[in-house]
């Protein structure tokens, strides 16, 4: 999937992969999309719960072997 952004967030511990995500979204426009790379096992529950929260949309998720990578497009 084509993002604008990448914010790689691998080996860093909540609340960490979302305060970089947050940082870097508040960078791009509405309807641009951010690539978030994460090892932490909680990152997928924090993603989800942050998107709700500030209305931007998780537009896609995979996992594979241990690393989460998250597509967020602002809203």
């Amino acid at each position: 999937m084509e993002s604008n952004i990448t914010v790689d967030t691998k080996g860093m511990a909540c609340p960490m992969p979302i305060v970089k995500a947050k940082k870097a979204l508040d960078t791009l426009e509405s309807g641009q999309v951010m690539q978030v790379i994460s090892t932490d096992k909680g990152s997928l529950n924090d993603f989800q719960a942050w998107v709700k929260q500030t209305k931007h949309e998780l537009v896609k998720h995979e996992e594979d072997n241990g690393v989460y990578t998250f597509y967020v497009k602002k809203s």
